[in-house]
């Protein structure tokens, strides 16, 4: 977007325009992987009016929803709207761009600000492996917090592993929501009968409960809370909504699996 653009940290009266161009680059970049990565609405609005201010662009407006941000300096003349089609829930760059935030806010010069962005584009916070990993993890110590038996460890960890991996996986052929956390649960309660009949598993429901942790929508239903706490009422409808399909989609895939058997 600013190749061949020259970028300046303050402005004057012949290249105040560009100037205003690359601030409007910097928030908006940094609004758009907020939401991309599930932070709530009112963190993207706060965090891009302050990263505008901060430059000394005053009066921004924005509005953001689940899945679109419309941005505009209203005495510069510039609105762009962007809708947002991928959207997940990665924290670790929620955490990147709070900690960008407060660098801008702190007196990061604006060249610099334009760079880590596209540092930040070009990065891969957590790589596939490490969240398969993560979900076997989480199934494993699920299953020692709700006093499960220890045969059964290796069956939730393998199962929490699997569900992340098949998620990851679908997601990367298609983004229809809902199916992902159906197949993925399916695949977990499979996995758990297979252990728990044919080998030494002793609770399936034990198994199924913890593998399937990973999957919960543990951050939209409490992002869903705090937006309506916040009055943010649509964002909290609409992430509600989903985290209730999600809740549901994985229900069906174990549900599924039992009506089969």
């Amino acid at each position: 977007m600013l190749n061949d653009m020259e970028i300046i940290d303050e402005p004057n009266d012949d290249l105040k325009e560009s100037y205003v161009r690359d601030v409007f680059f910097v928030a908006l970049n940094c609004g758009k992987l907020l939401l991309e990565s599930g932070a709530e609405t009112y963190r993207i609005e706060d965090t891009m009016m302050r990263i505008s201010n901060s430059y000394g662009v005053s009066n921004p407006q924005v509005f953001v929803t689940p899945t679109v941000i419309i941005f505009s300096m209203n005495e510069h003349s510039l609105t762009q709207t962007v809708r947002i089609d991928e959207r997940t829930n990665d924290l670790g760059m929620v955490d990147v761009i709070n900690n960008l935030s407060r660098e801008i806010s702190g007196g990061m010069p604006l060249k610099t600000a334009i760079r880590r962005i596209e540092r930040i584009h070009e990065s891969i916070v957590f790589p596939l492996w490490l969240m398969v990993l993560t979900g076997g993890m989480v199934g494993f110590m699920f299953l020692l917090l709700f006093d499960g038996a220890l045969i059964d460890l290796p069956a939730a960890a393998f199962g929490g592993a699997l569900g992340v991996f098949i998620m990851e996986g679908i997601l990367r052929v298609t983004r229809v929501k809902f199916f992902t956390e159906f197949f993925a649960s399916l695949f977990i309660a499979v996995t758990a009968y297979l252990y728990a009949v044919y080998g030494p598993g002793m609770h399936m429901e034990t198994i199924i409960i913890a593998s399937v942790m990973p999957l919960v929508p543990g951050v939209l239903i409490t992002n869903a809370i705090r937006e309506m706490i916040r009055g943010h009422l649509l964002a909290g409808i609409m992430k509600g909504a989903e985290a209730t399909l999600t809740a549901f989609a994985i229900g069906a895939g174990v549900a599924l699996m039992f009506m089969l058997i």
